[in-house]
């Protein structure tokens, strides 16, 4: 996804907004506590960071914490959840409903975090026409006549990996501008197109390599 550009603060590095919603998570579950202030070193400890590396994290989003107190709570969450995006509803279109696929749409909490899945699309009979979690599922023939109604700019991609780069090419074509790839195959777009790769197969050979392999660990 590479950088996003910001107004005053330069450009943020991916690291960075990798890391931010850790720190929102931490702060979120300190809100529900009570707690009114928060310290980088206490936001630190409860993600493994470096206290400094939490701070220069949170300077990119103008967060400044006062010194021997902390960081305002609310006015963190409040100003973490606008930056991130997650406070606006971002419309998505799913491709390819399979146990993967069914398992996001019947994923509610989504939405908290902005992502509003308004359709489904596959080419089996056996599901196109019905619905999963109140979100329709159409036939892949139905998707630019869809766009034109819906008007969505994600599409999140669980189709198997011997159609994945296909259905990009028409979901770009359609007017998709940013996609979330669960599959483990590299899908290639225009400039235009963002991609956002979330593999779980590529996460489980890691853990898999490090659990058999635990003395490379070190070198």
């Amino acid at each position: 996804m590479g950088k996003i550009l910001l107004k005053n603060t330069g450009r943020i590095p991916e690291p960075t907004l990798r890391r931010l919603p850790w720190y929102l998570s931490t702060v979120k579950i300190l809100q529900t506590e009570g707690e009114v202030y928060v310290s980088s070193t206490r936001i630190a400890k409860a993600t493994g960071m470096e206290a400094s590396q939490v701070a220069k994290d949170l300077s990119y989003v103008d967060l400044t914490g006062r010194t021997r107190i902390g960081y305002e709570i609310t006015s963190m969450v409040a100003t973490l959840e606008s930056f991130l995006g997650f406070t606006h509803l971002h419309k998505a279109y799913l491709f390819g409903v399979g146990s993967l696929g069914g398992a996001l749409l019947q994923d509610s909490g989504l939405k908290h975090f902005g992502l509003y899945i308004v359709g489904a699309f596959d080419i089996n009979p056996a599901i196109v026409g019905t619905s999963i979690n109140g979100i329709p599922i159409y036939h892949t023939d139905e998707y630019e006549k869809r766009m034109a109604i819906d008007q969505v700019n994600i599409g999140v991609l669980t189709v198997p990996i011997s159609i994945a780069q296909e259905m990009t090419d028409k979901m770009v074509a359609g007017g998709i501008r940013g996609i979330w790839n669960f599959t483990p195959y590299r899908i290639h777009v225009p400039d235009t197109c963002m991609v956002q790769n979330t593999s779980l197969y590529a996460s489980l050979a890691v853990m898999y390599n490090r659990l058999l392999h635990p003395e490379k660990e070190n070198k």
